[in-house]
């Protein structure tokens, strides 16, 4: 017969504990009464828990519910001041920081442009970092934790960076020793495009979904895999590196590693769509921002979602031609993922997808269901102001809350 751990009072307390601080995340300001009914806890018994979790500057009055018959209830909500998490998102181009509240407010924030090689990575870190800090008004030991998204990923096995060659500077085997000498906090790091998934799967269009499947379009194609509510970072640490897929329509790509390019990205990569255009007699639309000392691939990306939202706002003629090539090209690689991992939705994010709005995200769905046997929903990212920033900010916040919430130390 199995043998089973009774809950003791201590860690009953602090599961009640916890639930009712993820009800005043998930809710805002509730009452006694309103905790009480959602998680099934007597007054007293949540009377005590408030007074509980006040004590330890969790909580905090704020207010009262009005409009009601009888005494105002007092509302409480969560101390958003009790802890404090940090994301970075690194590109070629700039680093950007955040700091956000337990709540998951931002509260300070910096950009800077990527000096590049010239200037050591832990030097570019803690200053974007110090920056973000300075501007929430804060001190860096405020910052329980931090997260770092970057193109490509550390290998756990060397801890090396892979798949960014890109990003120069940031490839040292001691890299992740230096930045946790430097940094006063636990460090992590993740790879872009998994962090935007995250911020999807919590706050946006694949929240409720344990299986999808994120295919991110800006600079360069990639995606994240969410399996049973997980990412797959795969054995490298490489899964979801879709831009070196062998594709139909394009050349093989040997050595893609020295090349740092494959068929995928050569065929529906933002690269591709000047020459599109051209080839319909469309011309790409150089903007404004485009000024001098733009980084390159960021030019293609504006030019690029200027051409695709101009072809969304008016699909007809060379401009429906140009939606229904490049969802082609995009449904062809989608085709291998789908077929292999069979998910419940994809998530279409990034800028120069979802520039083409729900024109381009049907015509791609329509090509995926002739190109591969499941046929997942196509739904576009939701979270739209920098998504991978956000992603890096609620994974930090996630481990923050797990440390300061558990009352049970």
């Amino acid at each position: 017969m199995a043998s089973t751990t009774p809950g003791t009072p201590s860690l009953l307390r602090a599961m009640n504990d916890r639930a009712a601080l993820d009800l005043l995340l998930a809710h805002g300001p509730l009452s006694r009464t309103r905790i009480g009914r959602l998680t099934g806890l007597s007054k007293p018994t949540a009377s005590q828990l408030l007074a509980r979790l006040e004590a330890r500057g969790l909580v905090v009055a704020t207010g009262t519910a009005t409009g009601r018959p009888g005494p105002n209830a007092q509302l409480y909500a969560i101390n958003a001041r009790a802890a404090y998490a940090a994301g970075l998102d690194v590109t070629p181009g700039r680093i950007v920081a955040a700091v956000a509240d337990l709540t998951g407010e931002v509260v300070g924030s910096c950009e800077l442009p990527n000096p590049g090689p010239g200037t050591p990575v832990v030097d570019q870190v803690t200053q974007a970092l110090g920056d973000a800090v300075k501007a929430a008004g804060l001190q860096r030991g405020d910052v329980h934790r931090l997260v770092i998204a970057s193109p490509g990923s550390f290998d756990p096995r060397t801890g090396v960076l892979r798949y960014a060659d890109h990003l120069p500077g940031w490839h040292s085997p001691t890299l992740l020793e230096e930045l946790a000498a430097a940094l006063p906090m636990p460090v992590e790091y993740e790879n872009d495009v998994n962090l935007a998934a995250i911020a999807e799967q919590r706050l946006g269009a694949a929240r409720g979904h344990e299986d999808f499947v994120l295919l991110w379009n800006e600079e360069g194609l990639g995606a994240a895999l969410v399996i049973a509510g997980r990412l797959h970072r795969g054995w490298t640490g490489g899964a979801g590196e879709v831009g070196f897929l062998p594709v139909p329509g394009r050349p093989l790509v040997r050595h893609v590693t020295r090349e740092n390019s494959g068929g995928y990205q050569e065929l529906a990569g933002v690269e591709v769509l000047p020459a599109l255009a051209a080839g319909l007699g469309l011309e790409m639309p150089w903007t404004e921002p485009l000024a001098p000392g733009t980084p390159g691939h960021a030019a293609e990306v504006a030019s690029a979602v200027a051409l695709l939202e101009r072809a969304a706002a008016e699909p007809v003629g060379a401009h429906l031609r140009l939606l229904e090539a490049y969802a082609t090209a995009l449904a062809t690689g989608l085709a291998s993922l789908v077929s292999v991992l069979d998910p419940e939705i994809v998530v279409l994010s990034g800028a120069v997808t979802t520039a083409g709005g729900d024109r381009l995200r049907e015509l791609i769905e329509t090509e995926l269901a002739d190109l591969a046997p499941s046929r997942p929903r196509l739904v576009t990212g939701e979270v739209r102001t920098r998504p991978v920033l956000r992603g890096a900010l609620e994974s930090a916040l996630a481990a923050t809350r797990d440390e300061v919430f558990d009352t049970s130390r």
